[in-house]
């Protein structure tokens, strides 16, 4: 039997059919869309201050410009669409997270708000950080490069979208402790593994650091050193909360049982 409340429950021996999944799936996804949409028409309805405040990286003498008929009203739909998604974003998370643990696990409604705040308050600082930090050196390194050959017109639309979409990776590689957490804490991915494979995970920071919009060493730069501290903070996390693998511990637990020494 399903108990009330906003969070299903299921206990270790209760077995849910496929109805009351999909009913708790089509909840969960609609309250997500009425979220996005809330925050939607809310980013809209104030769409000129926003488009405003992204304007902020940019060197003040340097206006922005629209080429096509419909291009201004694209480009607020699109800004304000990124918008939703980062006001929306603990909601959804919450959503994803209290569908997805009753099945693997039974935790409190406290521990579910605590995780999501921490996940959601890692994005928001990410996204922060690029935005006010990384963001205007990009574009002061990038506007002045060759500035005595080239003159440059920045579009309204291309400019939103290289603003929004670098803010919101930047808000996700801020998740890379929470990842590395999570697979430990399944026993997927073991502390020692991230100890041992270090160098590795550097080149993929800079990978992922130079694929991101923009693209110009100093921008790399600033992305990567918060990057290798996360990594290192994510490492110490899979330290504190690792497990043995399910398989390992079921193997580990049927030689026990059988009288056979666990090494």
């Amino acid at each position: 039997m399903r108990r009330p409340g906003f969070v299903r429950r299921v206990s270790p021996d209760e077995r849910l059919s496929i109805v009351d999944h999909l009913d708790e799936l089509r909840r969960r996804i609609f309250v997500s869309i009425a979220t996005l949409v809330a925050a939607f028409i809310g980013v809209y309805s104030v769409h000129g201050p926003v488009l405003r405040f992204l304007q902020r990286p940019l060197p003040s003498d340097q206006p922005l410009v629209t080429l096509a008929v419909s291009e201004a009203f694209f480009t607020v739909l699109k800004v304000s669409a990124y918008c939703a998604v980062i006001i929306a974003f603990p909601v959804l998370l919450y959503q994803f997270y209290a569908f997805i643990v009753p099945a693997v696990g039974d935790q409190s409604r406290r521990a579910m708000l605590m995780t999501v705040a921490g996940i959601s308050g890692l994005f928001l600082a990410g996204a922060a950080f690029g935005f006010f930090v990384v963001l205007p050196v990009a574009l002061q390194w990038l506007l002045g490069f060759a500035d005595d050959v080239f003159v440059s017109q920045l579009r309204a639309g291309e400019y939103y979208g290289f603003a929004t979409t670098f803010t919101l990776a930047s808000g996700l590689m801020f998740e890379v402790p929470v990842a590395m957490a999570g697979l430990a804490m399944m026993g997927i991915v073991p502390a020692t593994m991230y100890t041992r494979h270090w160098r590795v995970a550097l080149v993929v920071i800079a990978v992922v650091a130079a694929a991101l919009p923009g693209g110009d060493p100093v921008s790399m730069m600033l992305l990567m050193a918060p990057q290798v501290v996360l990594y290192a903070l994510g490492v110490w996390l899979a330290r504190i909360l690792g497990r043995d693998a399910p398989w390992r511990r079921g193997s580990d637990a049927d030689r026990t049982d059988a009288g056979v020494p666990v090494v």
